[in-house]
């Protein structure tokens, strides 16, 4: 299962802003983003002159990319899928993206982050519509019901972690019940639901080129 393996503060630091791929580390003091806010490397500090239309459009696409933990072909297979369906471009690669299977377990606030969910899935512990799904790229939709499966002792800490994240809070369109550890995909996620600033349209406007 491939994955992106670059330190994830130096990730946040590059794309200049918290991308909160460690889940609570990131709202700590401890969070490296907090200590130094600038890019990676031997000249990240040093002032940069003004990027060209082309970086940041690369720049979008790279945050979209690191916050949802997909690699770069992944990433372009999505873009592709979403040329071809019906609506706005951007938005449709949003909703995909959205609709993850290790995303969906993540927003319903049962991993303190997308890495850990991916994690959950990939060894067996997710369930969707009584049928156990090890895909962490796998779509969820409408009136899918997903669930959390394991040993006694592996659910009691689920359940006790979800706890300390209810704060976090939910997208309007799941329903998550941490006590039963159980999902309902109520509705298809929209650009709002996503919870960060992400302006598709310049990551169209990259793969358009």
């Amino acid at each position: 299962m491939a994955r992106t393996i670059t330190a994830s503060c130096r990730q946040c630091r590059r794309e200049g802003e918290k991308l909160f791929l460690k889940g609570a580390r990131c709202t700590a003091e401890k969070c490296a983003f907090v200590k130094r806010e600038y890019a990676p490397g031997q000249h990240g500090a040093m002032r940069r002159r003004k990027p060209s239309d082309y970086a940041v459009q690369l720049r979008e696409k790279q945050k979209a990319k690191r916050v949802y933990g997909i690699l770069e072909k992944q990433f372009k297979n999505y873009f592709k899928k979403a040329e071809r369906a019906k609506g706005a471009t951007g938005e449709v690669l949003l909703q995909f993206l959205e609709r993850r299977l290790d995303n969906t377990v993540y927003r319903a606030c049962f991993t303190s982050s997308r890495n850990a969910a991916r994690q959950m899935v990939g060894h067996n512990f997710v369930k969707v519509n009584g049928r156990k799904v090890n895909i962490p790229s796998y779509l969820v939709n409408l009136g899918d019901e997903v669930t959390i499966t394991g040993k006694d002792k592996q659910l009691k800490d689920i359940k006790e972690n979800a706890k300390t994240l209810e704060d976090r809070g939910t997208p309007e369109w799941i329903e998550a019940d941490p006590k039963a550890l159980a999902i309902k995909i109520k509705k298809m996620p929209t650009k709002e639901d996503i919870g960060m600033v992400i302006e598709e349209n310049l990551i169209v406007e990259l793969y358009s080129k």
